[in-house]
């Protein structure tokens, strides 16, 4: 795939229309703000009133705990999914149903392990409501219209990896319907963009997405992926009035490009060790790869747990 088209496809994943259930959830934020975590402390001696609280700044050290978090913990299973996808795309594929199955196996396997490792109910139901979204997603919206259109252009109308691909989301999505697995986001979302086939490696013209140039497909992935979390997260922040539209563009622009830099770099090698990322691709072994997941905000689970024991919500995880 050539870096236009590459470009093109990362335009359309970070699509904030895209029907993806990230509206529902706040990633622990509205239960942060609920018990008082957004207020200053009592004014100090001779004030007569605290000064109001900076809630930019609160959200700032909310977007960086939650993300380095998140991070840590959802990172592993976007790497090891999309890698055990990518893989399975490229082999040959003499006996379908057997790759298939095998390809599946690996996935559920990774699943049942970020249900395991996952702590509290709230963002495991939030989780799997955003997965299977994607799922969806990808069968529903990103694959060929059976319209005329694919007259506008020569050449077959599903090639045979793309065919592969969408079969693999359909019976995976079948899987989750069934309650044979969970459908956990991290690794839906290393589905979806394993099955687009973005290209692998970095090249040296890629002219909308600099900041992607250092990376390798999969790592690119994960980037988007730690992005768009941040950006739900400004969202929920704009939804619960703690902060205005204009002041979430700001952080945006401003305070999310160093955090998701900085916890690329910190988590961009991290698998989750499990038999399937052993097996999958010669990256997950890489003498510099780190051990993974972990959870890293104790403060941010307590408080997410307790989500539904609010009196009044806006989200539902």
């Amino acid at each position: 795939m050539d870096s236009d088209h590459e470009a093109y496809i990362l335009l359309l994943l970070s699509d904030s229309n895209l029907p993806t259930g990230s509206f529902v959830a706040s990633a622990g934020l509205e239960s942060y703000v609920t018990h008082g975590f957004f207020t200053d402390l009592a004014p100090t001696a001779g004030q007569v009133t605290a000064p109001p609280p900076d809630k930019m700044v609160y959200t700032v050290n909310f977007l960086r705990d939650s993300l380095s978090s998140y991070a840590r913990s959802a990172l592993p299973f976007v790497l090891d999914a999309h890698v055990v996808v990518e893989d399975a795309l490229k082999k040959p594929q003499a006996a379908p149903e057997d790759w298939l199955d095998s390809t599946l196996r690996r996935l559920v396997e990774l699943d049942e392990l970020y249900e395991a490792t996952t702590l509290n109910h709230v963002a495991r139901r939030a989780s799997r409501n955003q997965g299977v979204a994607l799922l969806t997603l990808f069968s529903k919206g990103f694959s060929e219209p059976q319209l005329p259109l694919h007259l506008h252009r020569p050449g077959p109308l599903a090639p045979q990896p793309e065919a592969s691909a969408a079969k693999l989301a359909d019976r995976l999505k079948l899987l989750v319907r069934r309650e044979e697995t969970h459908g956990h986001l991290p690794i839906c979302w290393g589905v979806l963009t394993a099955a687009l086939q973005l290209s692998s490696g970095a090249d040296d013209s890629y002219p909308l997405f600099d900041a992607f140039s250092s990376y390798t497909q999969p790592e690119r992935s994960q980037y988007l992926h730690l992005f768009l979390q941040a950006r739900s997260l400004l969202s929920s922040s704009v939804r619960l009035n703690t902060i205005g539209p204009y002041a979430a563009q700001q952080l945006l622009l401003h305070a999310v490009r160093p955090v998701v830099d900085f916890e690329m770099w910190r988590c961009k090698r991290l698998t989750t060790a499990s038999v399937t990322s052993q097996h999958s691709s010669p990256k997950t072994q890489d003498e510099d790869a780190l051990l993974g997941p972990a959870m890293t905000w104790p403060l941010g689970e307590i408080l997410a747990a307790r989500h539904d024991l609010q009196h009044s919500r806006i989200f539902n995880s």
